[in-house]
């Protein structure tokens, strides 16, 4: 139960560290001209504030860096155990039933009275 949440947990992680690092900018780009800020009130009016969105997309995309790393440490750790069966179905072994043995011509066939 526990590992299945964290496997969907983790796939969430991956895919928002994926938005977050397909939405950045790189070193060189201006951060207000990407987001429209041209001209008038600059940086100042966006959504991040004055700073712009490079701080708090760096670190929203190292907590989801980080976040990733341990999820992936967890899902290793709990491949590495033992599965133990669930239900009772999983434990029975098939029994076959033996065949009795044809008597060749050196074995006397015993003849029940």
């Amino acid at each position: 139960m526990f590992h299945d949440i964290l496997v969907v947990v983790h796939l969430i992680i991956c895919f928002g560290l994926i938005g977050l690092v397909l939405i950045q900018h790189g070193k060189g780009a201006d951060a207000g001209a990407a987001f429209g800020g041209g001209g008038g009130g600059g940086a100042s009016g966006t959504v991040f504030g004055s700073q712009g969105s490079g701080s708090f997309l760096t670190r929203t995309t190292a907590i989801l860096a980080a976040s990733f790393f341990v999820t992936c440490l967890v899902l290793a750790y709990f491949s590495m155990q033992n599965i133990t069966p669930k239900s009772i179905v999983e434990t029975q072994t098939v029994v076959t039933e033996q065949q009795p043995s044809v008597p060749t011509d050196d074995e006397t066939p015993i003849v029940p009275e």
